[in-house]
């Protein structure tokens, strides 16, 4: 298991000072904060400005310049714990999921960010709504997900 999570990826520039647009940038606002340590194409890197431009979109200057497309990342025991009922998408990959009662649906392949509410995606493709009405149980420490039935295909 690698020791950091992906933050964000290098967009496309924005403007001529070496700023430019965080693709898939976490929503933990302090990731992106003036004086933020990141590691940029795994070397470490200071977030000299950040601010948001049109559309929402994510703009940060970093300390020195980096290829676009370099990943941005945190080490991993720089992350603080979740909340109580939170995780961190790291952590539900790989879990097996099933239902109440016991059938088998796959292991999670990641976790995306939908409008209305996050979605776990199955090895399959099976989705499922993160939500407390389908996820009756995450356990880390066993591996596994339950979840209400109702949710997936009948199999």
């Amino acid at each position: 298991m690698s020791e950091r999570v992906l933050v964000g990826r290098v967009g496309r520039p924005h403007g001529l000072d070496g700023s430019f647009v965080v693709e898939n940038a976490s929503e933990e606002p302090e990731r992106f904060a003036q004086g933020a340590a990141l590691l940029a194409a795994g070397e470490p890197v200071k977030v000299v400005a950040s601010k948001r431009a049109g559309q929402g979109r994510l703009v940060v200057k970093l300390d020195r310049r980096v290829e676009r497309g370099a990943a941005l990342e945190v080490a991993r025991d720089a992350l603080p714990e979740p909340a109580a009922g939170e995780w961190y998408v790291f952590q539900l990959v790989g879990l097996s999921v099933e239902e109440d009662g016991g059938r088998s649906l796959g292991k999670v392949a990641d976790v995306e960010t939908w409008p209305a509410n996050d979605v776990i995606v199955l090895e399959g493709g099976a989705m499922l709504p993160l939500v407390d009405a389908c996820v009756l149980q995450v356990d880390l420490d066993a591996g596994r997900i339950v979840v209400a039935r109702g949710f997936a295909d009948p199999g």
